[in-house]
């Protein structure tokens, strides 16, 4: 049986990390050494066995690093990657778990290509006894080689679970289970026999996208506030005075603030700024609740905040009117 061509991207993260010894499962991070993507895949000689691997160096760093402008040099590279070799069936990227979930949803956002694109990350370090790196990354190039990934946007595919990257949130510091999909659950399985999906995202995803990045494109500025008893409004302030160009409100539920920092917030909206209502709770759809929310703002629906700033980035890449911002949120 012929196997898939799947290209796998490097990018760093835990499941390249090399800790001092087998037992260094959190302090491994302070040893800052990383495998390139070439060291790591020859540790895991099974990838061999599912697929036809292309390897293609990109970055050996902590996630922690990693925000728009790499974001934007990934997306480039998987065009370009895709664009010279049409034999590629599917695209694997290697990265870290803190921010994989912005990287995932940035790419879902802006990719144009229509092979699957598959994110996969691990909780422990690649030389850590009983690490879960080499078995998620092989189930990562079996299902980027999967027909049925096709047509699903991105994916990310940890401890056997397949979830899609408009709606996962990493859960839990150090458990295996860390990614979930709280309102929705998994798209499917990646089982010891096949790749099985259940459901597939309804949203506007990869390759279906007007949004639009190459390389050099700066994304503007974009904060995120967060709402806790007696906050005063004084970060508002702050990420205004640094010059955002928008704020998401990650807010108490179902889309509430306190009311300092909603006047400040009101205040920044008729500025200008671009102001989204998320929640801090992650999960569940933001309620509008015109007065009791910043002025002409925009609901995130159920986008975490951290997501939420990821669709505000691109939206305002391309507009400033809140009419054309609100269909983003309501369509992507």
């Amino acid at each position: 049986m012929t196997k898939p061509r799947i290209a796998v991207i490097g990018t760093g993260g835990t499941i390249s990390s090399v800790g001092r010894h087998s037992l260094e499962l959190a302090e491994y991070v302070n040893h800052k050494t990383i495998y390139t993507v070439d060291e790591l895949l020859e540790r895991i000689p099974e990838v061999d066995t599912v697929a036809e691997v292309v390897k293609v160096p990109f970055a050996a760093i902590a996630s922690t690093a990693i925000g728009p402008n790499e974001w934007v040099a990934l997306a480039v590279k998987i065009e370009e990657v895709i664009a010279a070799d049409s034999t590629i069936a599917g695209v694997v990227v290697t990265h870290g778990t803190a921010s994989l979930e912005e990287t995932a949803y940035f790419l879902n956002l802006t990719l144009r290509v229509s092979v699957p694109v598959v994110i996969v990350g691990a909780q422990r370090p690649a030389t850590a006894i009983s690490a879960d790196g080499p078995i998620n990354l092989v189930n990562a190039l079996r299902t980027a080689g999967s027909p049925a990934a096709r047509g699903q946007g991105v994916l990310v595919v940890l401890n056997d679970e397949i979830q899609a990257a408009r709606e996962v949130t990493k859960t839990s510091t150090l458990r295996m289970q860390t990614f979930r999909t709280p309102d929705f659950g998994v798209l499917g399985h990646a089982d010891a026999d096949n790749i099985m999906f259940y459901r597939a995202p309804v949203r506007r995803r990869a390759p279906n996208t007007e949004f639009i990045v190459s390389a050099g494109t700066t994304l503007p500025r974009v904060d995120i506030v967060y709402s806790y008893g007696g906050a005063d409004g004084k970060d508002v302030d702050a990420f205004v005075a640094a010059g955002a160009k928008g704020i998401v409100a990650a807010g108490f539920a179902p889309g509430l603030l306190p009311p300092e920092q909603l006047a400040a917030l009101s205040r920044a909206s008729n500025a200008g700024i671009a102001v989204v209502q998320s929640s801090r709770v992650g999960s569940g759809r933001v309620v509008t609740l015109e007065t009791m929310q910043p002025t002409d703002s925009i609901p995130a629906d159920n986008l975490t905040p951290q997501k939420a700033r990821v669709l505000l980035m691109l939206g305002l890449h391309q507009t400033t009117d809140r009419s054309e911002l609100r269909r983003f949120f309501e369509e992507y």
